[in-house]
């Protein structure tokens, strides 16, 4: 492994930033009854959302409905702004697998005012990550299979095949409004089978076989 691919492995350590696309798999979208949407839509989560295996998954107050959604993580090796879609490639460091936690009765109620989903996405706890897949290992990011269990039980199965958005085209898009910076992460959209979990739950996950984790909810 590289120098620079070893400092990128650390990204959870010193990257400022986790850029979300949300509503990126038309599946997943048409099972909360959203419209697919015409351009990348995106949000932020906070470095301190991070979860490291062997710390749990917590309630953020006043949640009563806490969902999972499993992703594929691009971790940026070479920072960078308004970055062409033919030289992404170069600015990709590695990749991670992710949960996108979710507090839905928040996220609802936000949405009915208009308000953002700050309190609802990038929560303490709210972003469990696995440990680094170097870029090395990964023929394909285009092809890879994402899944989620809880308790054992399949509850997402997909492919990152089906994204409407494709990795070139929202790392360059997201590139036109944040700069991009080594060991940012970008988390690429969730396939359909979303679902809430409670206290006691386990949750188990895996990228193709790059990497699995697993966490309990507390």
């Amino acid at each position: 492994m590289s120098s620079v691919a070893k400092s990128v492995a650390r990204f959870v350590e010193y990257g400022k930033k986790i850029v979300c696309v949300g509503r990126n798999y038309a599946e997943h979208a048409a099972e909360l009854g959203n419209a697919v949407p015409s351009e990348p839509m995106l949000f932020l989560k906070p470095t301190s959302s991070y979860l490291l295996q062997g710390n749990p998954i917590k309630f953020p107050p006043g949640c009563k409905e806490l969902h999972y959604e499993v992703e594929l993580g691009v971790v940026i090796g070479k920072g960078g702004s308004d970055i062409p879609e033919s030289a992404v490639m170069e600015h990709i460091g590695g990749y991670a697998l992710a949960l996108d936690m979710t507090a839905r009765d928040l996220q609802d109620a936000a949405k009915k005012k208009g308000h953002p989903w700050s309190k609802a996405k990038g929560f303490n706890t709210a972003c469990p990550i696995s440990t680094f897949v170097s870029k090395d290992s990964v023929s394909d990011p285009q092809n890879l299979s994402l899944w989620c269990k809880v308790n054992g039980v399949t509850k997402q199965d997909g492919n990152t095949k089906d994204m409407i958005f494709k990795i070139p085209t929202l790392i360059s898009y997201i590139s036109k409004y944040f700069t991009l910076e080594e060991g940012d992460l970008v988390l690429t959209g969730t396939p359909s089978g979303v679902g809430p979990v409670v206290s006691g739950d386990v949750l188990t996950a895996g990228l193709g076989d790059l990497v699995e984790m697993s966490f309990t909810v507390k």
